[in-house]
């Protein structure tokens, strides 16, 4: 609103000094602190349009490309309601595959998301919790659980190797690291034995 009367006042009084006080546009601009492109717009609106050229103009785009029709947004709500009743994927993106494939429509699921959320189809994921409210799962005591995995790495003359890692969860030590051209099942019980055999016995609890 304030801004409104602003705008309301910075036209009268441009419109006055041009046309009353008959001062130039350049003169008017240097008075007002405005461009002296806006002042000859002005001065043309008011010359056709009269007093209506005192009121603000909207912001607002003459067009947006991006919006739909109304029987688009009904087509798009009518396919959420249908999927999700057949127990269905009715995700924004499953909806805009339905609308290319079967009414040869194309309309992005951003457009599609925001469609379903407007007519309240979407329900509000939680918040994440804060990363201070996490509990980490860690050992307590050296040797009560091990950690494996490989990663991929490429030596420096261009051969892929997968390097196998076997790591005390507790200390965070790495108890053994070893590289083969491709990490297998027989591999990793071989390198855990032989890190069993140098650690002695990690603790570990199995249902057999």
């Amino acid at each position: 609103m304030v801004a409104d009367v602003r705008v309301c006042r910075r036209l009268a009084w441009s419109l006055t000094a041009l046309f009353i006080d008959r001062q130039s546009p350049a003169e008017v601009a240097a008075r007002y602190g405005v461009h002296r492109s806006w002042v000859y717009k002005l001065k043309t609106r008011y010359e056709i349009e009269g007093d209506a050229a005192f009121e603000p103009r909207s912001r607002r785009p003459r067009a947006t490309p991006a919006a739909i029709g109304s029987s688009t947004a009904t087509l798009i709500t009518r396919r959420r309601k249908e999927l999700s009743k057949r127990r269905l994927d009715a995700g924004p993106e499953t909806i805009r595959w339905h609308l290319t494939q079967h009414h040869d429509l194309a309309v992005s699921q951003s457009t599609v998301a925001r469609t379903l959320t407007r007519a309240g189809l979407v329900t509000p994921e939680p918040k994440k919790k804060p990363k201070n409210s996490y509990i980490r799962f860690r050992a307590t005591m050296p040797n009560e659980t091990w950690q494996a995995d490989f990663t991929h790495y490429r030596l420096t003359d261009g051969t892929d190797v997968e390097i196998l890692s076997w790591l005390d969860d507790c200390t965070r030590m790495a108890l053994r690291v070893t590289a083969h051209h491709r990490v297998t099942g027989p591999i990793v019980l071989t390198q855990f034995l032989r890190a069993y055999q140098t650690h002695a016995n990690p603790g570990l609890h199995t249902d057999r």
